[in-house]
């Protein structure tokens, strides 16, 4: 069922009139619509109580804005009531809701479970067509454009193939810019996949319904002198200050760049330790998913509580990408994709720190990947992580973990070092790293900006980092290696 203004099974309320530019509407509802131009009086005029038509429907924001150019043209009264009516013809509007609005000395009209959404439901918060399941921004745009179009409802759009239309996307009053662009993003790749053309995009609050947690979508079939209306310039502060130029046939989004083939490395031995990295890896990730709530408690503390989550992003990440193929035989070309695979799914500071450390520490192994040289790579990756993210050891954060390891894995560098004997002795300093961080006052980080009172666990980074070694080492003593 498409909204009608002036239509009360369409959702409005038909014995009202919103004038343009007026703040708070009838019925608990809010409009910011057109009222800024100079001569916008006009816009009064659009039909009042008691000569509403079914006819008219769509935002009243559309209507000001086409009836306000129209008077600054200088347009007759007559001409602009007529002109305005034929827009409000070639245009319908649907709304989707994931509850009602709270209209001001009332309850809710209608309630949903978890797992609903509300389809077709009115301004003030009325119920709705029907009841559909939580679903993809995706599929929900597709399903309010189908019954938006379909021509069996007798208030469809006849918007086909071919078609030019602007499209307004409204904020019912609860969602987020980024919430607003997601739907945007949705409704432009639904309506140009139909071949219809999108001559503008209003992105907005143009009506709200207080703080009801939904949007409507507004269809508007427009040709050159219609257009022409719609840009118009307006002191509305509410308007969106949009490019004047058709939505459809830009480039949005742009391929990228082909990496360059990697040169064979020479250190690259295959076979068994290829196999032995995988296994290694399969440990890692496996620990960190066990370790995904008790981070997130951790980090509840002194940061947003995503610490696990986002190292459970990573692992779920690794997993997929072993599942695709055997990883890089050169321990440097391993590093190096890992880092960059962070990098683009870990997300959160970790995820940049992460892939910096792991890019410098590629970098000494290129040559040799006997125990000297991993004890320069673990150099090299705190180098990087210190000069990038601007901690120091003590500053309660995960480079306690890994600066303690450091420190024992210099070792390595001595001739007839034993693998284990200070790979365990690292893996104990750093999980005793760990551990000291809860009596330490952070420096930097998120952690941070928070009173030191507060922060009496340890930092989950700093643990997430000791457990990492720590499977790292007995990932290798299960394989003998």
């Amino acid at each position: 069922m498409l909204h009608r203004e002036g239509d009360a099974d369409g959702g409005h309320c038909g014995s009202r009139v919103h004038l343009p530019g007026s703040g708070q509407h009838p019925g608990g509802h809010q409009g910011s619509g057109p009222g800024g131009h100079r001569n916008s009086s006009p816009a009064y005029l659009l039909p009042t109580r008691g000569t509403v038509t079914p006819s008219l429907r769509g935002p009243i924001s559309v209507w000001a804005q086409v009836a306000g150019a129209l008077a600054e043209a200088g347009v007759g009264l007559e001409e602009i009531t007529n002109r305005v009516s034929v827009v409000a013809k070639a245009m319908g509007t649907l709304g989707v809701s994931l509850a009602s609005c709270s209209v001001p000395g009332s309850k809710p009209t209608f309630e949903l479970s978890a797992d609903e959404v509300e389809l077709g439901l009115g301004i003030h918060g009325e119920a709705g067509v029907r009841r559909i399941k939580m679903a993809t921004a995706d599929k929900i745009v597709a399903i309010m454009l189908d019954h938006m179009t379909n021509s069996s409802n007798v208030s469809h759009v006849p918007v086909q193939s071919g078609s030019s239309v602007v499209l307004m996307v409204n904020n019912l009053g609860g969602l987020s810019f980024l919430e607003l662009g997601i739907i945007a993003d949705a409704a432009v790749r639904s309506l140009e996949g139909r071949g219809v053309k999108i001559a503008r995009a209003l992105v907005g609050t143009f009506m709200s319904a207080l703080e009801m947690p939904g949007i409507s979508l507004t269809l508007l079939l427009v040709d050159e002198p219609l257009l022409k209306l719609i840009d118009a310039d307006t002191t509305a502060s509410a308007w969106p200050n949009m490019a004047k130029v058709s939505v459809t046939g830009r480039t949005w989004i742009r391929a990228a760049p082909t990496e360059p083939l990697e040169a064979p490395d020479s250190t690259a031995t295959g076979g068994t330790d290829s196999k032995q990295m995988v296994l290694v890896l399969e440990r890692v990730c496996t620990t960190l998913l066990g370790l995904e709530e008790h981070l997130n408690a951790l980090d509840r503390a002194a940061g947003d509580g995503d610490c696990g989550t986002t190292h459970s992003r990573a692992a779920r990440a690794i997993q997929g990408w072993l599942k695709e193929g055997q990883p890089p035989a050169s321990p440097a070309q391993l590093l190096s994709k890992l880092s960059l695979l962070l990098l683009e799914k870990m997300g959160g500071s970790s995820g940049a720190l992460y892939g910096l450390f792991l890019t410098a520490a590629a970098q000494p192994l290129k040559a040799k990947t006997d125990l000297p040289a991993w004890s320069a790579a673990m150099d090299a990756g705190l180098e990087a992580m210190q000069k990038y993210g601007k901690a120091a050891p003590g500053d309660r954060t995960m480079l306690d973990s890994l600066w303690a390891a450091g420190q024992e894995l210099q070792a390595w560098k001595s001739p007839g070092a034993n693998l284990f004997q200070i790979l365990t002795k690292a893996v104990k300093s750093a999980e005793a790293a760990a551990e000291a961080t809860r009596n330490m006052e952070a420096g930097a980080g998120r952690a941070s900006y928070i009173s030191s009172a507060r922060l009496d666990q340890p930092d989950p980074g700093a643990v997430a980092a000791a457990a990492i070694l720590r499977a790292i080492l007995e990932a290798l003593q299960g394989q003998g290696a």
